[in-house]
């Protein structure tokens, strides 16, 4: 029993391995993740100023928001939805994971096929 939980968490850590470093995976992570953060960035978020503000002051601070909109903000989006994406695809993995090992305390101990892959 021991052997097969330690066959099925290298199987795992093999399977995460590989959804992470695999050439096609980091391509399919890296096109999800532009595509998410252009869904983002095209939301507009509009400041109402609670008085009505001067014209210089209203120029600097559309010209903060156009920069950290342009510059600042695509990167740092960028770097979140890529976490979030590998994280998903790391416990879809530990899902499936736990699907084994509860497959494999289902059945008699004498069962070697669970787990495995054909």
């Amino acid at each position: 029993m021991k052997k097969q939980y330690q066959d099925l968490l290298h199987q795992y850590k093999v399977e995460v391995f590989r959804k992470e470093h695999d050439q096609q995976s980091v391509a399919e992570i890296t096109d999800e993740c532009l595509h998410v953060t252009e869904d983002v960035l095209k939301q507009k978020y509009h400041y109402h100023f609670h008085q009505l503000a001067d014209a210089d002051r209203a120029e600097i601070i559309n010209m903060i928001n156009n920069y950290t909109r342009e510059a600042i903000l695509p990167p740092v989006i960028e770097k979140l939805v890529s976490r979030q994406i590998r994280l998903e695809r790391r416990f879809n993995a530990l899902v499936g994971l736990t699907e084994q090992l509860l497959e494999l305390l289902s059945h008699p101990e004498g069962d070697k096929s669970v787990g495995k892959k054909p």
